[in-house]
């Protein structure tokens, strides 16, 4: 076994030792028919109010220019499908919000992985990257072997459906890489596409952030939510699962084992009007970290006027 192959099993052992479900490599090139595609996104104005999906365009395309010296690009997915629910009149919260901050929880095992190759490995130059910089994650998922975009812009997966967050590891070390996953496994199914109250999915995996009830629930940052969508959020206070909960390969689903995504049990337990009642400084108390600290109390209030 080559040096090179030694370093990527030690790699992908610890990522599933870490908890990861799954890790996939490849290699550290410029993104071209990535960059089309977002050119053509950005042009349509489907970025909404995120302004931040347009800059800094040439490192969001190239890990390269991220990160100086790349040569890998390793993605991991981590489950976080829970195993309760919330009771059926409760103001309703996406799945991954449940539990603990997923950035505080991925940055946490990514900084171990980092630690594990500089120790076990040699000095490595690397950045580990979680929704919150420039990195096109669900294009390196797919490039690295793990799953496909499903027609809802989610990567999907046949042993797991969608349930996961990506993280992506940009390294300087030279790895074997994955074939990328090539095959599209949604068919002529159309579930998300129907089932989206807003009409969010405007073609298969095109999503215009501006109808999407997460990003009217968490990212829109005006005082009020437009009039067009009030009788379409369906009950949702914090994003939105509709268009994974009725994806079939989300069938597939299994509770996650990570014990900081246990479920806050408020999330599961509240009322309507526990929630109305609930004053700021005591849900900074309690949801100090949670995602839902995103939103914040006031965008929470909001929300609830429409759930």
């Amino acid at each position: 076994m080559s040096s090179k192959e030694k370093n990527t099993h030690l790699i992908k052992k610890e990522a599933l030792r870490l908890g990861f479900n799954s890790c996939g490599i490849a290699k550290a090139v410029q993104l071209d028919d990535d960059a089309i595609r977002l050119e053509q996104w950005l042009n349509k104005g489907h970025n909404s109010g995120m302004e931040y999906m347009a800059r800094y365009f040439d490192l969001r395309i190239d890990p390269r220019k991220l990160v100086p010296g790349a040569r890998s690009v390793i993605t991991l997915l981590l489950n976080y499908f829970p195993a309760a629910s919330q009771q059926p009149l409760a103001p309703r919260i996406a799945k991954y919000a449940y539990g603990t901050d997923y950035h505080y929880v991925i940055k946490d095992k990514l900084n171990e992985l980092l630690h594990y190759i500089s120790t076990n490995i040699g000095a490595v130059t690397g950045r580990g990257f979680v929704d919150s910089a420039p990195v096109l994650e669900r294009s390196w998922a797919v490039r690295s072997g793990l799953g496909w975009v499903g027609k809802n812009g989610n990567v999907l997966t046949k042993q797991s459906g969608s349930f996961f967050f990506i993280a992506t590891l940009i390294t300087d070390l030279d790895l074997v890489a994955d074939a990328p996953f090539t095959t599209d496994h949604c068919g002529t199914c159309t579930r998300c596409i129907d089932a989206c109250p807003t009409d969010a999915i405007v073609s298969p995996t095109e999503i215009d952030a501006g109808k999407c009830i997460s990003y009217l629930t968490i990212e829109l940052k005006e005082a009020l939510i437009p009039s067009e969508f009030h009788s379409k959020m369906e009950g949702w206070m914090f994003g939105c699962d509709i268009c994974q909960d009725v994806c079939p390969w989300n069938r597939f689903s299994k509770p996650n084992t990570e014990p900081q995504f246990t479920p806050i049990p408020e999330i599961l337990d509240l009322t309507l009007r526990e929630w109305e009642d609930m004053t700021e400084a005591t849900f900074n108390k309690i949801f100090k970290n949670s995602p839902l600290k995103r939103s914040k109390w006031k965008g929470i209030q909001r929300n609830l006027n429409l759930s």
